[in-house]
Order: C-alpha cells, then structure tokens, then sequence
C-alpha cells in the first residue's frame, strides 16, 4: 500500500503531521480479545446504563412508549425492506411506493385530510415545513403559536422561520389553552398562519376550530399539531378545518430511543399539493392494466424541480413510514381506539390518585388525554430524582425544557411535573407511582 500511494514508510506517510498532534507512546488498552470476548464486554457496560425498558417509566413530552407488536420488527427487518432507500428509481421500486401509498392512505384517514407525504424527519421539522409552506403561499411573514407549545417544536420554528425573515409570535397561555383574546389581538394582514398544538406541552386537548376560524377570516392558514393516539377520540384536524396537519409519528410502531428516530407526519388539503414538501405517491396501471404505483409529485431541489424546489428533503423516511404502516394495519381503527381509551382512562385515575397526595394537585382542569402537568410541594426536580432512586421513571421536570421564546415559561414551571401514562402501564404500575412519587415529596 505504501509502494502504491508513493511513501517509503509510516513515517513518511504521516510527515505532514505535526509532531505534536502524534502519538509518542502505546494507547494503553488491553490486549486483543475474540468477538465472544468484546461482545460479553460491551453488554457488561451497556446493563449499567438505566432506561425506560428495565425501569417503570412515565416519561412523556413528546416520545411515547406505546406497545409495538412484535410483527413490526418481524416485517420491517426483512432485508428488502431494510435496505431500501428513497425510490431514485420509481418505476423498479414498486414495493416502495407501495408501502408509502399505504401509509399516506391512512394517515390521512387518521387526520382527516385530503392528501399526505411521507418525507419529514420529525414532528418539529414538519412544522416547520408547514410554517414555511403557509408564508410561501401566502406572502406573509409572521407565524402565530396560539397556545401552551413543546418548546422544542418553537425552538425548530423559530431556527426554519430566522433565516427566512419570517417573525414567529407565541402565546403565553397562562391558563394552558389557546387565549381567544391573545388571537385576536394578535392577528393581523402580516399573519401567514395559525398554528395548534392539541394536546399541547401540559397534554390538554383543545377544539381548536374557533382559533382556525379566526386565522382563516384573517387569510391566515391554519396548522393543526396533533399526536396520533389522540386522533381516534376527539376532533381530528380535517374535522376543525385545517388546512395543514403535522405531528410526531414514533410513536406508531417506533420505540422512543434517546428520542429517536423520529417520523414527521405532513397532512393538507388537495389546494396544497403542489407545496406540500417531499414527496406524494399515486397509484394508476401499467399497460397491462395491472394495479402500479408512481411518484406523483416531489418537490426536492434535485431531479426536475431545482430552483423551484420547495423542500430540500431527501429522504422519504421509508423504514419509519413501514413501521407506521405496519402498526396502523395490525390495530385498525378499533384497536387505535382502544388504545386512545385505555390511555386516556388510565391517565385520569393515576392524575387522580397522585392530586389526592398532600401538596399535590393539577396545575389545569382542561381535559386531558395522556399526560398531564402535576403541581408539587417541592421543586419537580427533587422528585424525579427521589423516584428514580426508587427505581421509577416519574416524569418530566418542565422547569428543565428551554424557554422556546422570552417570556413563554410558565410560572412556578420548577415545580411542575409532567406525567404521561399509555396504555402499556397496568393498575399495579400506576399504584406505584403514586406510593413512589409520595415517598419522595416527603423524604
């Protein structure tokens, strides 16, 4: 090798290095050990890791630990499925745009709406996405975040919309709903769009029909926040006239891992199709007459878009769209509104247990689904940490998210907790929580 790339030694190869930035001396690690060796090594240091898999947890804000059936992996580790990237060649990736037709399909049944996409990286980043469709289309440059909003999903608005010179405005909804007043105050002819988030950061559901309504009398466009396990029980965002809907899509056959990875879902009316970034499958014949799939529409500044390009996505999101796909057709409409109930049931008995302890209570009496903002007697903080020596994984301490935007933390946010319960967690587990998170207010 040294013969081929013209150096008579090491040395000579690594002669453009500083002498400083070289090694002098061994590294200082073991000997060479067998893979059977390396192998027993790693999983001895992995198991000193704690995580939501060997410990009772009840975190939430945004990554949700629903059960995933064991089909999904079954199915989406196949190797035709695994190995597959963005369909560069359509017409010989039938099984590709098959999966994602599938999974536009029913996401759009999920939200309401007329057409969807499968390209988004996250949540955050489809909102994003629909800020910046909803500015292009309209020729405004003011973003509003009516309600209590993730701050990292503001954070990622805030970091798309900077650049672009589009302002973004946000509610400080003290009473963790949209503030009808605030709107309409703050609406105006520079409002591109208005956007939701229901359930929001606290977990409260929100009809919000009257807040699009207001946006729409604006010539504003509407954007609808939703997670997708609340869908089957309440209003979806077809139904509160939408005209955008994005949210986080882990969460249908995705494990939460570090947060990741994640699946944006995008939503429209049929009149943004054009704008909708990523990319759109249809499903036509072949000149056999046989059922065949087709890239409809991309939008990518590569191929045959470029300059008129209106995302720069470069990935469908194939194996996170498969496991969506997989995950929707294995529980159907009935089991995702099981699913929503048994949540939404269990949620309110463990928020009812843990607001009967002393110096607890609900920070808000909106309705809630699967989360909910505990108030404590002592710093959140001081609890989660109390709880996890115990074992159990109590919440999310919301004085420990960022402040997305000046003056949008809530008051006495350090002693708020946010506990989410799914549909994995039993009568048993809850109780501990309760016995748990007492223990720890008190200790």
């Amino acid at each position: 090798m040294l013969r081929a790339i013209g150096a008579a030694s090491f040395d000579d190869l690594i002669a453009p290095v500083p002498a400083k930035f070289r090694l002098r001396g061994p590294l200082g690690l073991p000997g060479p050990k067998s893979e059977f060796e390396v192998a027993r090594l790693l999983e001895g240091m992995a198991s000193r890791n704690g995580h939501g898999g060997n410990r009772l947890s009840f975190l939430g804000a945004g990554a949700y630990d629903h059960f995933v059936p064991a089909a999904v992996d079954h199915l989406c580790f196949r190797s035709e499925f695994y190995t597959a990237y963005t369909p560069y060649q359509p017409e010989v990736s039938q099984g590709t745009l098959a999966v994602i037709f599938e999974f536009q399909t029913m996401v759009a049944e999920l939200t309401g709406m007329d057409i969807a996409n499968a390209s988004l990286y996250d949540g955050a980043t489809a909102l994003a996405e629909a800020a910046l469709l909803a500015a292009a289309t309209t020729g405004r440059r003011r973003i509003v975040a009516a309600g209590p909003f993730h701050p990292h999903y503001l954070q990622t608005l805030r970091t798309f919309c900077r650049e672009q010179d589009i302002e973004v405005v946000a509610d400080p909804a003290p009473q963790g709903i949209v503030d009808r007043a605030w709107l309409a105050a703050t609406l105006s002819v520079e409002t591109a769009a208005v956007a939701v988030q229901t359930p929001n950061i606290y977990g409260i559901f929100e009809d919000a029909t009257e807040a699009f309504a207001m946006a729409h009398s604006a010539g504003a466009r509407a954007i609808a926040v939703f997670e997708p396990h609340a869908l089957p029980l309440y209003k979806t965002p077809g139904a509160m006239d939408a005209d955008l809907a994005v949210g986080e899509g882990m969460s249908l056959g995705t494990p939460p891992s570090f947060v990741a990875p994640a699946l944006g879902i995008f939503a429209a009316k049929k009149e943004f199709a054009r704008q909708v970034p990523g990319r759109l499958i249809g499903e036509t014949v072949d000149r056999n007459g046989l059922r065949a799939f087709v890239m409809t529409l991309q939008t990518r500044e590569q191929h045959i878009r470029r300059e008129k390009a209106t995302s720069n996505i470069c990935t469908n999101q194939g194996l996170l769209a498969l496991r969506a796909a997989i995950y929707l057709s294995l529980l159907g409409p009935q089991g995702m509104r099981e699913t929503a109930e048994q949540c939404l049931e269990r949620a309110h008995y463990a928020a009812e247990r843990l607001a009967a302890l002393p110096g607890f209570k609900l920070r808000f009496g909106a309705p809630f689904f699967h989360e909910f903002a505990l108030e404590c007697p002592r710093p959140a903080r001081e609890i989660v940490r109390g709880a996890l020596a115990r074992g159990v994984l109590a919440g999310v301490d919301l004085g420990s998210l960022p402040e997305a935007l000046p003056g949008l933390r809530p008051e006495g946010a350090d002693r708020l907790l946010l506990v989410c319960v799914t549909e994995k967690h039993s009568r048993e587990d809850l109780d501990v929580l309760v016995a748990v998170v007492k223990e720890a207010a008190h200790a």
